[in-house]
């Protein structure tokens, strides 16, 4: 039998936009001996009767029921190299198809289909974006609806503060770490993937009005504008 990661506590299932639904949950994690208890969020997207999930957080019984009442799971979709722990979970239960980017660590589940710029998308009127520098495969979604939405994992987070599901360790710790703040794009990340500029000038030539990260609240009206800034403050483009 496979072994999951636990359904931790989470919120109910929240429409964003009509077929855009969101639900931030808890995760817990240990790096470099220290103990990490912080948010991260799954996005759902509704395409007719089938749903794709972005960034995917395990959903206890109460969350499962709320999301088949939605419509059936076709798609696990990860755009993040830094996540995916509970894809396995969903991939099993619903024989979902995985569209991931090459060089993912998928957990020796099999790509379905590769995420590529100008390839098959996984609903309507989706677009994918590739950071090209990254050592790391990361990737953003972007939905041309609702005057445009971003979809990212872990490139841009808009963890404005901490919210309930950190620790008071886990806050302490990213405060002093500069992780808090709109739309921002962090040292750490930019260390870790050794990520360039210029894939982030390449990202502002998308239009979108609105950022919906796995971490941290929805970012909404005015992500544009205040993604512009966290490139200047972070890269000085």
């Amino acid at each position: 039998m496979p072994t999951y990661s636990p359904a931790w506590p989470h919120t109910a299932i929240k429409e964003i936009f009509p077929d855009i639904f969101f639900v931030m949950g808890m995760n817990k994690t240990n790096y470099d001996g220290t103990d990490l208890q912080h948010s991260r969020n799954m996005v759902i997207v509704r395409d007719n009767n089938q749903l794709s999930l972005i960034n995917t957080v395990r959903l206890n019984d109460s969350g499962l029921a709320a999301l088949d009442a939605l419509g059936k799971v076709e798609n696990i979709i990860r755009i993040g190299a830094f996540h995916g722990r509970d894809d396995a979970f969903y991939l099993d239960r619903y024989q979902a198809k995985l569209w991931a980017i090459k060089g993912m660590d998928t957990n020796n589940h099999v790509i379905d289909v590769e995420l590529t710029s100008d390839g098959l998308m996984p609903f309507q009127k989706c677009s994918f974006f590739q950071f090209l520098t990254s050592k790391f495969p990361e990737g953003i979604l972007h939905i041309a609806k609702h005057g445009g939405i971003l979809i990212t994992c872990d490139s841009v987070k808009n963890w404005v503060s901490p919210d309930p599901f950190f620790s008071d360790v886990t806050a302490k710790l990213y405060q002093e770490q500069g992780f808090f703040g709109s739309a921002s794009i962090s040292n750490i990340w930019k260390q870790a993937t050794g990520v360039q500029a210029s894939d982030f000038e390449r990202l502002k030539q998308f239009s979108f009005h609105h950022l919906i990260s796995a971490h941290g609240e929805p970012l909404l009206y005015n992500a544009h504008e205040k993604l512009k800034k966290a490139i200047m403050s972070a890269f000085g483009v």
